[in-house]
């Protein structure tokens, strides 16, 4: 299915995502033809009533803090409406209002009707939000690491993590829109980590990319002892990848995701942007 609805995430609060984020997010939807829609939550922070009427100023504070929020969520919807109008993309904005423990939740609503979230991630990784839609919004997330210097979209290199899984197997559909744009595709199988149940399925999926006019080159690289995300991140580092698309992995506790170690591993530290399915 082409990717023609896509969501973005911006965060309002404690601290504002970051405008760079915006231009690679637009410069997506104009490389795939798609609208895109930018969604940011004015937040109110909450706090019991005893606390409000006991001694101090909290109430005053709480008030500044939500008016920080809206100044913020409305400064980034005007900079995502100028970047997509001077882009000539076609877009919309979202101005949502809740309490700060909603907002995932709120996230995830908005996510399950898009073909795909982008969810900007700061250097230190907040997983509150984007654990949330990876895991609950059924759609793929697109992570985007606020630090990177790029103000565009770049899709040189793209680096497919590999293992003959559920997970993967549902990143490498969702991506295949983006796929048919990338310059390079290099399916990457770490062996040695894990059992993967066939050893032909990197050379069958590359027959299968074909028939979607992908040129793919498949390769392996030996684990030598290491968890699979230093393994991922050593590979996104010497090719210079420009995405890495990749399975989610996670296990339940009770009604949340707890993230598997390389899933967790990768985005603790996203060098560049991460495709995930779950």
């Amino acid at each position: 299915m082409a990717i023609k609805d896509i969501l973005l995430t911006l965060t309002s609060y404690p601290e504002p995502t970051p405008a760079g984020v915006i231009d690679r997010a637009v410069s997506l939807a104009s490389l795939l033809g798609a609208h895109i829609a930018a969604v940011s939550c004015e937040v109110h922070v909450q706090v019991p009533g005893s606390f409000l009427s006991g001694p101090g100023n909290l109430g005053a504070i709480v008030a500044n803090e939500a008016h920080k929020s809206r100044k913020n969520a409305q400064d980034l919807l005007a900079t995502f409406e100028s970047t997509a109008q001077k882009a000539g993309v076609v877009h919309e904005i979202v101005l949502d209002r809740c309490l700060s423990s909603e907002v995932p939740d709120v996230l995830v609503e908005y996510a399950r009707l898009r073909d795909l979230a982008i969810v900007p991630v700061p250097e230190s990784y907040d997983q509150w939000y984007a654990e949330a839609i990876i895991f609950g919004s059924g759609r793929p997330t697109l992570v985007l690491p606020e630090a990177s210097a790029s103000r565009e979209f770049e899709l040189n290199r793209v680096l497919v993590a590999w293992d003959f899984s559920r997970a993967a197997a549902r990143a490498v559909s969702d991506a295949i829109p983006i796929l048919e744009k990338a310059r390079e595709v290099c399916i990457l199988t770490v062996t040695n980590e894990k059992t993967i149940s066939s050893r032909r399925s990197s050379s069958e999926l590359a027959k299968n990319l074909s028939r979607h006019g992908i040129d793919v080159v498949v390769e392996e690289v030996d684990a030598a002892g290491q968890p699979i995300g230093e393994v991922l991140a050593g590979q996104v580092a010497s090719r210079r990848a420009d995405l890495l698309v990749m399975g989610a992995y996670g296990h339940s506790r009770l009604r949340e995701f707890v993230l598997g170690g390389a899933t967790r591993s990768i985005l603790t530290r996203p060098p560049i942007p991460v495709l995930l399915s779950h």
